[in-house]
């Protein structure tokens, strides 16, 4: 019966598998790998913890599937990579061993990478932001891939050449890279201030809202930076608690923008931002898994935190465990809960090493893409 199903069926059964599933359902038989790879399969799966370990040239990640609470151990593509965030099912990647910024699009699961094109202006150390929408990335396609979307790249500041004198300069263009057309184009530019502070004291990561591109400054005392894409506007933002704040890290929350922050001996906390830029105090991490994360040291200067509209993972090196706060599935009042996750110490029987990483959260897919 299996080989004789029509071949959208079988993908849409396909669907339902985990990709850890769906990667032995495809070595089955030609039928259902000529399957996978014909059809666009989006799995329903929740979003994988992947954390890239730091500092660290060797090509691999692991991942934390949430369905059956397990790591994997994955091949990356290339060495020397850190994330800046998920775009579908892929990942935004920055290439380390490079001087200049160099981005790369990679999907972890089926290890597809390529580069994104040089920037007009080579640059060290800017902000980079992205903004998605719902349509096909591949303008000849007639159906939308959500997976898949087309999307923007935002990068702003940073270290440039010189223009006389040589020497280095902060950068004040903006540019921005279309997926529609894989090119750049400068689009706008920033205030020196604001270009000295995205320069020194902003990492990669961000969260878009709209149209508005957001960063919080990793200087205490912490303060949010926003950039509006369509008016070409910057503006700045104030944090709660933000003299106190030992480490703050921004989040998308409830279709909102969302800050996580924790400060010395008190505990971490969820805030909104409302209407009229009024940051709201909507959860805070239980007690006990805040001790468990942190150990015998109450401080949160080592925590690390990355978040989507789904879940929000606070966690530091690879063998410690994660404190997660996620969305509970079927609750009409967006209800969230708070769970732990043990860190990995072991794939495939083999130990592994505790190490610091950075995480992010994709929504994996081992459907080939076309931007590849």
């Amino acid at each position: 019966m299996w080989s004789n199903l029509p071949l959208d069926i079988l993908a849409n059964i396909f669907s339902f598998l985990s990709p850890d599933s769906l990667a032995r359902a495809r070595s089955v038989c030609k039928n259902w790998h000529k399957c996978s790879k014909a059809y666009p399969i989006a799995t329903t799966t929740s979003s994988w913890f992947l954390a890239l370990p730091i500092r660290n040239h060797r090509p691999y990640c692991y991942a934390h599937n949430p369905v059956i609470d397990k790591w994997h151990q994955l091949s990356l593509p290339i060495p020397s990579i850190r994330p800046i965030g998920p775009i579908g099912s892929l990942l935004l990647l920055r290439v380390t061993n490079s001087t200049t910024l160099q981005l790369g699009l990679c999907n972890p699961f089926t290890r597809e990478f390529r580069h994104l094109p040089r920037l007009h202006v080579a640059r060290t150390n800017p902000a980079v932001g992205v903004v998605t929408t719902s349509e096909s990335s591949n303008p000849n396609r007639d159906d939308d891939d959500v997976r898949f979307p087309s999307f923007k790249v935002y990068v702003a500041g940073g270290m440039s050449e010189a223009a006389q004198g040589g020497g280095a300069t902060y950068e004040t263009k903006v540019e921005m890279y279309d997926s529609r057309f894989d090119t750049w184009r400068i689009v706008g530019s920033t205030p020196v201030e604001f270009a000295v502070r995205l320069t020194v004291w902003t990492p990669n990561e961000n969260v878009c809202i709209g149209e508005t591109l957001y960063w919080v400054t990793s200087a205490r005392v912490y303060s949010v930076m926003g950039f509006d894409v369509g008016r070409n506007r910057w503006r700045e933002l104030g944090v709660p608690m933000a003299e106190k704040l030992e480490f703050a890290t921004l989040v998308p929350r409830n279709g909102a923008l969302g800050l996580v922050g924790g400060t010395c001996g008190g505990s971490a906390c969820i805030w909104e931002l409302n209407e009229g830029d009024k940051w709201c105090l909507v959860d805070k991490v239980p007690l006990e898994l805040g001790l468990r994360l942190l150990g015998e040291k109450r401080i949160w200067e080592s925590v690390k935190c990355v978040g989507n509209e789904d879940a929000i993972c606070l966690y530091r090196d690879i063998g410690y465990g994660m404190v997660i706060c996620k969305k509970v599935v079927g609750e009409i009042m967006g209800r969230w809960e708070w769970v732990w996750v043990d860190g990995c110490g072991y794939t495939k029987g083999k130990q592994v090493h505790n190490c610091p990483i950075r995480g992010a959260l994709v929504h994996p897919s081992l459907a080939s893409s076309l931007i590849f």
